[in-house]
């Protein structure tokens, strides 16, 4: 294995096209042209969670509750983008990694309740300057290993001294239960190297039970927020309701109720 700026390679990446700098002038330019990249996905999930904070405040105002318990940004690593790239069959250039990567910049928005999810997600989605590129429901699908989430592709103007450029976040939206599991989960997966264990597969099975104690809770905490809303349908004075998600231990499956509530004229 080789080391170079921080990068690890093996012998068959030594060769790389983004490596080979013959002229340091080129190698300035290709790193300054990296640098100004990733200047602009970190605008973009500025503008991505200046949205989500200006939502939560008005929700703290209005409804006296605050969606959103968290947020975290993340700009993905150099080498995880050239690795990526690499994987996909691609050229490690700016060109690429802007049309060919969607999650080079993430927004982490960790919520309260299943409901607060679904309700974050359609907001942003509504949101006239804002357009969905893909959707994956993992909490009414969730992955073989546990890990819920929902994820959202979006694409945001973002406005620089040249102009208007289109950039792409990757949110991931999850509940507090959710994102304790998946942080934990990812570092005894990977940062403990539990893959390489004797008795793998019986750690997998303990880490699948303890997500499903997770969604249980998460289901619980759901059903007893559920409780209120007959009074608050009952005394509400606006125009759209925000209701809440019913849960069907039968079916497995989440219903969304966020519903238009029409005011008697």
């Amino acid at each position: 294995m080789l080391k170079m700026k921080g990068f690890a390679m093996n012998e068959g990446e030594k060769n790389a096209p983004w490596l080979d700098t013959p002229d340091p002038q080129r190698f300035i330019k290709n790193a300054a042209k990296f640098n100004d990249l990733m200047m602009m996905y970190r605008c973009a999930i500025r503008e991505v969670q200046t949205k989500l904070e200006v939502l939560d405040d008005e929700f703290s105002v209005e409804y006296k509750r605050n969606p959103i318990s968290f947020i975290k940004t993340r700009i993905k690593k150099p080498e995880s983008i050239y690795r990526k790239l690499l994987k996909l069959g691609y050229d490690f250039t700016a060109e690429n990694i802007q049309e060919q990567l969607n999650d080079v910049a993430g927004v982490r928005v960790v919520c309260a309740f299943i409901d607060d999810i679904y309700t974050v997600a359609n907001l942003i989605a509504g949101q006239d300057d804002i357009k969905v590129i893909k959707i994956k429901d993992y909490i009414k699908k969730p992955k073989p290993n546990g890990y819920r989430s929902y994820h959202m592709i979006v694409e945001i103007p973002v406005f620089f001294s040249k102009g208007k450029t289109p950039m792409r976040v990757e949110l991931q939206i999850r509940t507090n239960g959710m994102d304790f599991w998946a942080t934990l989960e990812h570092q005894l997966r990977y940062k403990k190297g539990i893959e390489d264990l004797p008795g793998y597969a019986e750690i997998s099975e303990e880490l699948l039970r303890s997500a499903q104690a997770v969604i249980e809770t998460d289901n619980e905490m759901q059903q007893i927020k559920n409780k209120k809303y007959p009074t608050a349908i009952e005394n509400y004075t606006g125009d759209i309701l925000l209701v809440g998600i019913s849960y069907d231990k039968n079916c497995k499956e989440h219903q969304c109720l966020i519903e238009k509530y029409e005011k008697e004229s």
